[in-house]
């Protein structure tokens, strides 16, 4: 078997080798030996199994446990003579050719290592930016908002009508055609009105109603009604009125502040508006931190540091794109695809850069971080989507169990490392 190693660049090795048909007819017998001594065949005593028979009832499969002994040998004897240690390689050899020939098995294929950065002086590379302000009018507007949000509703004791922005307590029963639907049908209902909850038209034609008074209003389903069965037909709802009623006065009194900020004793009114300057804050350098910091730096990094890429990886980054480029497509975009390959071929080149700075970005993030010692726990990543699940209305457990199954948890993890190790660049860790 004639080996030759040698190194296309840093990051891949190209080893071409020419498998005898001995080497392959040699490890085929040794495996068939072995097999004869376990395997259990009608007519014959355990381990009295003859070769022949084997290698009659097993061909297939004797003959890839041989090719792969003998490919793994290649790759061994690769190893040793450019002095590769087994941690430095990364995935799986890409198989340029492997081409069976009459006296055995023409194979070229590239191992990939990981690659060589030398990240120094990325601090330069930093975008200027000026530190969000806040505006004293913006805390004050969203401190109004955060009153009203949490000022109690209270039973109206004037007789009027129902206004915008009261709360109603009603009965209702929903008929299409004159039949009612699932769904359709509530008592002691309680509903802001001009809050859109509901279908629209439906809570401006309860304005004006009193209580105890009934009514039949009159609307129609959006045609992307999340329920088929519904959307874009006509409905009447009878509505009974019990009760009206309106918010308290709002006010940031001390009450207030300790439905704001349970569980601190100190906290006073001036608390409440330095949190919500603080969240305002957060959320403007969040915004500037994701829609410009963030894609500058990212660029600035794939621009300023140049070293080779595992070819392996690329290829796997190319296929994930190509994939994903795939699924917006329709049945009769996908069609010319098929069976195409200098279609295909055309499409992964144009995916090619993207693919490249891509795993680029990756690696630098990773060499740039353990520098830095930054690192996230596991608890820290569970803990990041148990909030975002809450914040959103989802269940936490369900989310979390999806990422596992899915195995998206690393990708969440190496995200909230780039923010970390971003957020110290850009200084907005303090």
């Amino acid at each position: 078997m004639n080996i030759t190693a040698t190194k296309k660049d840093s990051a891949n090795v190209l080893v071409t080798a020419k498998i005898d048909s001995a080497d392959i007819e040699k490890n085929i017998n040794k495996i068939a030996k072995q097999l004869a001594k376990t395997q259990q065949v009608d007519g014959f005593r355990k381990g009295k199994v003859p070769v022949a028979i084997i290698k009659k009832m097993y061909g297939e499969r004797l003959q890839q446990e041989a090719e792969s002994e003998v490919l793994n040998k290649i790759i061994e004897e690769a190893k040793k003579e450019l002095d590769i240690k087994t941690e430095d390689i990364i995935g799986d050899p890409i198989f340029n050719k492997f081409e069976k020939v009459d006296d055995g098995i023409d194979v070229e294929l590239v191992i990939s290592l990981k690659p060589t950065i030398e990240a120094e002086g990325y601090e330069k590379l930093a975008p200027e930016f000026e530190e969000p302000v806040v505006d004293p009018k913006e805390v004050e507007e969203r401190l109004n908002t955060l009153l009203e949000n949490n000022t109690p509703y209270k039973k109206l004791e004037e007789d009027r009508p129902l206004q915008d922005g009261d709360q109603a307590v009603f009965d209702f029963v929903g008929k299409i055609d004159g039949v009612e639907f699932d769904g359709g049908k509530a008592e002691g209902f309680e509903l802001v009105i001009g809050s859109g909850r509901f279908i629209p038209g439906f809570e401006d034609q309860m304005i004006g109603m009193k209580k105890g008074e009934t009514k039949d209003i009159t609307v129609t389903f959006p045609e992307d009604y999340q329920s088929a069965d519904l959307a874009g037909k006509e409905a009447v709802f009878t509505v009974t009125l019990h009760d009206i009623k309106a918010r308290g006065e709002v006010t940031l009194d001390e009450e207030m502040v300790k439905r704001l900020i349970p569980g601190d004793e100190n906290a006073t009114a001036d608390t409440v508006k330095e949190k919500v300057e603080e969240q305002i804050k957060s959320e403007k350098v969040a915004k500037l931190y994701n829609e410009e910091l963030k894609p500058k730096l990212m660029e600035a990094l794939v621009a300023e540091y140049d070293f080779d890429l595992p070819e392996n990886i690329v290829e796997q980054e190319i296929d994930a794109q190509v994939n994903q480029k795939a699924q917006s497509m329709t049945e009769e975009e996908l069609a010319e695809y098929r069976g195409n390959d200098e279609k295909i071929n055309e499409l992964r080149e144009s995916v090619r850069e993207d693919a490249i700075n891509s795993v680029k970005a990756t690696f630098l993030i990773d060499a740039i971080a353990k520098k830095e010692e930054i690192t996230v726990n596991d608890q820290e990543v569970t803990q990041t989507i148990y909030y975002e699940a809450i914040m959103s209305g989802q269940d936490p457990q369900q989310i979390i169990e999806y990422y596992q199954n899915n195995n998206l948890l690393p990708a969440v993890k190496m995200g909230m490392i780039e923010d970390k190790l971003f957020s110290k660049i850009l200084g907005l860790d303090k």
